[in-house]
């Protein structure tokens, strides 16, 4: 093959997640749970070196899978997250009944998970490959999405 053709790849993610939205004016200020899915696509060049045991690859979906797993799912997966700005007495009385409580600094939506999401994917994709798309489901008829070219000016390293 003479040219070198950008390719995007993409894997999906599923996981367990309750929250609750802080000063909300409908019944998502209660804690529920979703099963999230979340679709990653990144793209880069395929592998060119022919001694590279990933020859042809733009990454290996298993290296993805890992990043993924290690940045999000391993991190949220069955855990209950709140803003970190909840009352502490009830952010108390949670921990002393439940183990995976995440304190966020922002509001958990889909909106602002996505965001934090990109961020941490995007540190630690490997050089040559590039963050492109996120699309994270709530539920089966909603979801937030994340370009990478509607969001240049999200820097690497940011997060809230």
């Amino acid at each position: 093959m003479k040219t070198k053709p950008l390719i995007r790849i993409t894997k999906e993610f599923k996981f367990e997640m309750a929250h609750a939205l802080k000063a909300y004016d409908g019944p998502c200020r209660n804690i529920h749970g979703h099963s999230y899915e979340l679709k990653v696509t990144v793209a880069g060049h395929p592998i060119t070196d022919e001694s590279n045991p990933k020859l042809g690859m733009v990454m290996d979906f298993g290296d993805l899978k890992k990043i993924v797993r290690k940045e999000i799912v391993d991190k949220f997966d069955h855990a209950l997250v709140l803003h970190n700005k909840m009352p502490e007495t009830l952010v108390s009385e949670l921990k002393g009944n439940f183990e995976r409580i995440l304190l966020l600094d922002y509001q958990p939506t889909s909106e602002m998970m996505i965001t934090d999401f990109a961020a941490r994917i995007k540190n630690a994709l490997p050089e040559g490959v590039a963050l492109k798309y996120l699309l994270l489901r709530e539920t089966v008829t909603s979801y937030a999405e994340w370009f990478a070219g509607e969001n240049e000016g999200l820097k690497k390293g940011t997060r809230f």
